[in-house]
């Protein structure tokens, strides 16, 4: 999750709605980062983003590492829809994922489209073009790679 460009690519190119991220944070960065970023991702992809994450100790030799916990979803305006009471117990958390949310959404704030994609590139028309294109074909006279 701390790549965004992966998940704008899912989204604008690949045209993802909901977004899954398990996780397991360490418990420093954790606090300091996971509901930002989850919620930035979020708003910025204007996606459901589902963030199962893991909690507590997870073994009792070697490095003793423990995670953060905290599992929570986020709606396409950042806004937590779904958290556990205890962040750091096992369970599920359940809510409705409302598409018409995301779409009415991206229609309000059209970011797709002011997306600079030939600063960026791999727009949804480049996706387009690169499916359709012709597939190349094998150099039987000389050496052929790819």
């Amino acid at each position: 999750m701390r790549f965004p460009e992966l998940y704008q690519k899912l989204t604008f190119v690949r045209g993802a709605e909901v977004l899954l991220m398990p996780s397991a944070f360490a418990v420093k960065t954790g606090e300091a980062h996971w509901e930002t970023l989850l919620r930035c991702r979020a708003i910025e992809t204007q996606c459901y983003v589902v963030a199962a994450a893991q909690a507590g100790q997870h073994n009792t030799g070697g490095n003793c590492r423990k995670s953060y916990g905290h599992s929570l979803a986020f709606d396409p305006w950042g806004k937590c829809v779904a958290r556990l009471d205890d962040p750091h117990a096992t369970g599920v958390a359940t809510f409705e994922i409302d598409l018409e949310l995301v779409r009415s959404t991206r229609d309000n704030m059209p970011m797709h489209s002011h997306r600079r994609y030939d600063i960026y590139g791999d727009g949804p028309h480049q996706a387009a073009a690169d499916r359709d294109a012709p597939k190349p074909t094998q150099d039987t006279e000389g050496l052929f790679f790819g």
